[in-house]
């Protein structure tokens, strides 16, 4: 006896363009909005990967390289 499968979410919407591709059906643009300039922009800690603005970013040294992490220090999640 073989129990049926319920999916986890709701089935996703697709529709056909023009060209004959299939495109899933999504609201356009960014979660992290469109900015066009540089102190704006967002970039991912190396530590935590929260995105935060360059702003509240600050650059260590990682192995050998010079990275991006939270300043003072990452928060941690709850």
């Amino acid at each position: 006896m073989t129990v049926p499968i319920k999916p986890s979410r709701k089935p996703e919407v697709t529709a056909i363009g023009d060209d004959g591709l299939r495109y899933v059906s999504k609201t356009p643009g960014s979660p992290f909005g469109s900015t066009s300039s540089y102190s704006a922009a967002t970039m991912s800690c190396f530590l935590c990967s929260r995105h935060r603005p360059r702003a509240m970013l600050m650059s260590r040294k990682y192995f050998g390289r010079s990275q991006s992490v939270c300043a003072p220090a990452c928060e941690p999640r709850t």
